[in-house]
């Protein structure tokens, strides 16, 4: 009857209160942590907020909610979504884009050139009349119709440099 008496007597007195409220304290302020971080998680991975507002209400259920919340949120959050269709966005204008380099040094050069900026290798003959950059086997200026003389042969590179050029 001793143990029983000692173990009565311990939760009867002021050490077990002041455990007692610790302890309620401390679950207390995990709740609130849980429940602050549904909130501010959701924010961070859901767009509408109402949805956010409804996963932060179901955060309130105590540490089911949280556990739910967790099951069922997003997998990402809304900054790498926008990051990652940025890059997707970026990569598509990279591939969309002509990439073009000259035949002899491989320098990047630009649709309209003439020349290589680098090398001096001519690229394309202008044309006679509006002085728009022609491709070499065109036969007639698309910007104003002129005829081209000596077609392929107009554009000082050999056929072959030109084929590279075009697979490249």
């Amino acid at each position: 009857m001793t143990v029983l008496a000692s173990a009565q007597g311990f939760f009867h007195s002021s050490t077990w209160y002041v455990l007692r409220n610790l302890a309620i304290f401390f679950v207390i302020v995990f709740w609130v942590a849980t429940v602050y971080w549904v909130y501010k998680d959701a924010r961070r991975r859901i767009e509408d907020r109402l949805v956010v507002w409804v996963a932060a209400i179901l955060g309130i259920v105590p540490f089911i909610g949280p556990l739910i919340y967790m099951l069922f949120r997003p997998p990402e959050y809304l900054e790498d979504v926008r990051e990652r269709d940025l890059e997707i966005r970026a990569m598509e204008k990279r591939l969309g884009a002509r990439d073009l380099h000259c035949p002899v040094c491989r320098a990047e050069v630009e649709e309209d050139f003439l020349v290589c900026p680098v090398c001096t290798t001519a690229l394309r003959q202008a044309c006679t009349t509006c002085g728009k950059p022609l491709e070499a086997p065109w036969q007639v200026c698309p910007y104003c119709a002129t005829k081209i003389p000596g077609g392929d042969a107009a554009v000082g590179l050999p056929a072959a440099a030109y084929a590279r050029r075009r697979v490249s």
